[in-house]
């Protein structure tokens, strides 16, 4: 069997013979770099549709490609039933006992059968139980339930935050990005809105936009006090009033406050931030495969949060590089009403700003339908690769081929239309045809045995058990040092501070219902960072926040937290429920805060250092405010598109010798069976001489001359029989040389990739620090004073 562990490439199926219905030996190894141009996977229930795209998943992780995946039907939570020893007791909490039922096998038997199944199936492959592990070694799988917590849930305010400084410059994207925010929030309220002629659409989007201009986040209770108070008096040339009164206005803040105060609600204020690196990376690198399951949704709910999350994608794509290489996948299973011909639901423009510009950034989107009549084949023209399964109508059929036509129009400009038509009607399940623009032939194959076990669409009680199991792992909110009890104490009407004593309020993430606020000393500085070596020349800002002296006099800057700028997550007032810890006396005594201040410059000189870590292989170094794990991802992607290159070269340099090879194969083909040809007419028409002359003798219809110049011939057409299997004979001997030589370049080819064939593991690079020191004089105290800390319970 081929290998199929390669460069780059993802092992998909072998090649099948639609003619005579059965299995090629040649592998499909699918380039990865193909799929920046994006895929479109089509087939009808049953298809083998979900089995295709679980089998170019695992691929892509195995290969050290992170991926969200974006799950309505709950089928890609199967990614997680991976059993590298392949026993029956991994199987059998995930069987469908329904189905041992109707089989009449009882549960356990029927999970050491499928057990056997999927080692049989595996093995048929080609694929041992090692290859499962080293799927589940390379990259961290994690499932998430958006508004449910039996998965990890996402919480979804963070979406309301301004945008990078890259679209808040391009008028563009900016306009876009609002337009199908705005129309997602309004279709979780039911509200079918325009993004012209609907006033609610319309002033949301003047309250985002002036929100984010001014650099403020909004959240729904934000978004609520802006509708009845907005910042601004005018809409276009008409002042705010008569546009939309206030007694108006007010119904839709109230639409918006029922939905927060909703019980079910708060479940989306839950969880992790929506952060597309950590969806892709771990913190500490690894690569992450985020299976985001939506099953559980309504409609609206869920055409809202695929809404933001693609949003969110595109935001996070443009603050890229540019690449030529595979970075990132986002796959969406079933996309059927998020990407239709004639409307414009929410999800429509995030998605096609994707698939027009996610190439240059190395981002592949993958999208899967059983219902290619409802999708815009417009955009859809834009993916580079075609998977087309067995499919249930002739309209199908007739969407699909107009599809791949456009695709391949576009890119070659020749598509085989009447070719395409025959090909589509021979399709089974489990074959698909691949039509890549990448490629000038289209190929006909069969899906290999997935590594994963193909259980179908999991329940919530089964994610949650699944989940169960990565909780150990699941980060969870980092308790604050001035939640312990020694600093536990009777809750006191709010202190008395001197009026140039500036005081803040900081709420740690994860706090809810009534808190009690504790005094600490808190610091904003400003440091420059200057080092040539390290090729580094930064401003940063240090948020200092420090427990106090008993007597209150000292604020201990040797035991503070250390933040970045928390510039936005500070208020000035506290909430209307907080309580209060005493106050020590010696924070009021006059000049104590300002003599902080001074001991503050000096501790961030003598300890306060700028850490960046170095691979000095790429002579790549770590950007100031970037952590070593996305430091670990960026120069793996950088590993990735070196090692790219240089295939490519490699490949460069042989493709003439490789096609002049196969060029050769191809005429001595040709010519054998032109001589087998000649050959074996050659021996009919002697045959039939020979015959003639005997028959004419026999029955003495020809003299003896010509009987004798008869026989002449027929021995010379016997010569020539001889002759033609000689030349036969030649041309093949011919062909096995062109074969051996064929074979020989091909070990040349495999050895000149080998040094290449390395796995880009983030985890295992070898980095080295840098430490750089701050200017003395470039040391700015900005904020100085009293911050109260709210404590309470954590969720």
């Amino acid at each position: 069997m081929q290998d199929f562990e390669k460069l780059g490439v993802f092992y998909l199926g072998k090649e099948y013979d639609l003619t005579n219905n059965e299995l090629k030996d040649d592998l499909i190894l699918y380039d990865a770099k193909d799929l920046t141009t994006h895929a479109m996977i089509v087939g009808m229930t049953g298809s083998g549709k979900t089995g295709l795209a679980i089998g170019l998943l695992e691929e892509a992780a195995i290969d050290g490609i992170p991926s969200i995946l974006i799950d309505p039907k709950g089928d890609l939570g199967n990614l997680l039933l991976q059993f590298p020893g392949l026993q029956p007791e991994d199987f059998r909490p995930w069987i469908d006992e329904a189905e041992a039922a109707r089989k009449g096998m009882d549960p356990d038997a029927f999970a050491a059968k499928t057990a056997e199944s999927w080692k049989n199936g595996l093995a048929q492959w080609g694929q041992e139980p090692e290859r499962i592990q080293r799927l589940k070694d390379t990259v961290s799988m994690t499932i998430y339930t958006p508004g449910n917590t039996a998965g990890r849930p996402l919480q979804i305010l963070r979406s309301f935050a301004p945008p990078s400084a890259s679209i808040l410059q391009d008028t563009s994207a900016l306009r876009d990005r609002i337009i199908s925010t705005i129309s997602g929030l309004l279709s979780l309220l039911g509200i079918d809105a325009d993004p012209v002629q609907s006033r609610d659409h319309i002033l949301l989007s003047n309250i985002l936009d002036q929100a984010w201009r001014d650099g403020r986040s909004l959240d729904i209770a934000g978004m609520i006090h802006e509708i009845q108070k907005p910042s601004f008096k005018k809409i276009g040339v008409f002042d705010l009033e008569s546009f939309y009164p206030a007694k108006e206005r007010f119904k839709l803040a109230i639409s918006l406050n029922n939905l927060l105060a909703s019980p079910g609600f708060t479940t989306w204020l839950e969880g992790e931030p929506l952060d597309i690196q950590r969806l892709l990376y771990t913190p500490e690198g690894k690569p992450r495969v985020s299976i985001v399951s939506i099953a559980h949704l309504s409609d609206p709910e869920r055409m809202f949060f695929v809404t933001l999350l693609l949003n969110e994608i595109v935001a996070w794509m443009r603050n890229q590089s540019g690449t030529s290489s595979l970075r990132a996948l986002l796959y969406m299973d079933e996309i059927f009403g998020y990407f239709p011909p004639t409307a414009n639901p929410p999800s429509k423009l995030p998605m096609l700003t994707l698939l027009k510009q996610a190439r240059a950034f190395g981002l592949g989107v993958v999208l899967a339908t059983q219902n290619p009549v409802d999708l815009d084949y417009k955009g859809l023209a834009n993916c580079g690769t075609w998977f087309i399964g067995r499919l249930q109508t002739e309209r199908d059929k007739l969407r699909v081929i107009e599809g791949l036509e456009g695709a391949a129009v576009s890119a070659t400009g020749g598509f085989d239309r009447p070719q395409m038509e025959k090909i589509l009607a021979g399709l089974g399940n489990r074959v698909f045809l691949m039509r890549n623009v990448h490629e000038q032939n289209p190929v006909v194959f069969q899906t290999r045995w997935v590594m994963s076990y193909l259980r179908g669409p999991l329940t919530l009680p089964q994610i949650q058990a699944l989940s169960a199991g990565m909780a150990a792992v699941a980060p969870s909110p980092t308790p604050s040092r001035f939640d312990t009890p020694a600093y536990e104490a009777v809750p006191v009407p709010h202190p008395i501070l001197p009026p140039d004593v500036q005081e803040y309020y900081l709420h740690p993430q994860g706090v809810t219902g009534s808190v009690v606020y504790r005094p600490t000393a808190i610091g904003v500085a400003k440091m420059h960072f200057v080092s040539a070596r390290a090729k580094v020349d930064t401003w940063i800002t240090r948020t200092l926040i420090a427990p106090l002296s008993e007597d209150g006099r000292d604020a201990l800057w040797e035991e503070a937290e250390l933040h970045g700028d928390l510039t936005n997550e500070l208020t000035s007032e506290p909430t209307a429920e907080g309580q209060f810890s005493p106050l020590p006396t010696g924070v009021t005594n006059s000049g104590v805060v300002e003599s902080w201040k001074k001991i503050l410059s000096t501790h961030l000189y003598q300890h306060d250092t700028l850490t960046l870590m170095n691979y000095p292989e790429l002579k790549l170094i770590s950007k100031p405010e970037e952590s070593e794990g996305d430091f670990r991802a960026r120069v793996a992607q950088a590993l990735r598109e070196k090692r790219d290159l240089e295939v490519a070269k490699i490949k460069a340099k042989f493709a003439p010798k490789f096609k002049t090879l196969e060029n050769k194969i191809r005429v001595s083909e040709e010519r054998i069976e032109r001589e087998k040809s000649q050959a074996s007419q050659q021996k009919v028409s002697t045959y039939v001489s020979v015959g003639a002359t005997l028959l004419g003798a026999l029955l003495g219809r020809s003299s003896s001359v010509g009987t004798v110049g008869r026989a002449a011939t027929a021995a010379k057409s016997m010569s020539r029989i001889g002759k033609e299997k000689a030349e036969v004979q030649r041309a093949q001997e011919r062909l096995e040389e062109l074969q051996e030589q064929l074979k020989a370049l091909q070990e040349q080819f495999d050895e000149a990739l080998a040094p290449l064939h390395i796995d880009v593991d983030p985890m295992s690079l070898d980095l080295h620090p840098s430490i750089v020191r701050p200017r003395k004089s470039d040391i700015i105290v900005d904020a100085m004073g009293i911050c109260w800390v709210s404590s309470g319970k954590r969720h």
